[in-house]
């Protein structure tokens, strides 16, 4: 959860670098929460979708914010998350990237988060 709320804490900094741990637990908390909402508007008979509308409105900069940072830690700028919307192969290119391991060394979009990461 930690990792969830550290991104929503930097939701509008799209400069730096972004681990793949930060990206994906975000990823995957922001999507267990989906989840629980679609059921709960499932179990209460709500058909607008309000709550998950909501959700996803709350967490659409923070996402993009984060999927920049996570483009920058290998390299790349935040703008090819336009890959998205090209059809079927923008998506998987974008996955792709941001599976990639770090760059090792400094970047152009800052230090390696990995050496200046105290373990947990």
């Amino acid at each position: 959860m930690k990792w969830f709320l550290k991104v929503l804490k930097n939701y509008i900094g799209f400069s730096g670098r972004a681990r793949r741990k930060e990206y994906w637990m975000f990823i995957l908390i922001a999507s267990l929460i989906t989840l629980a909402l679609g059921i709960i508007e499932m179990v209460l008979g709500i058909e607008e979708e309000l709550l998950l509308s909501l959700f996803s409105f709350a967490i659409a900069l923070p996402t993009l914010a984060v999927t920049a940072r996570r483009l920058h830690d290998t390299g790349r700028s935040g703008w090819w998350q336009l890959l998205m919307f090209v059809p079927l192969v923008g998506g998987i290119v974008l996955i792709i990237f941001t599976c990639l391991d770090s760059n090792p060394e400094r970047n152009k979009y800052g230090e390696n988060p990995k050496r200046n990461e105290v373990a947990y």
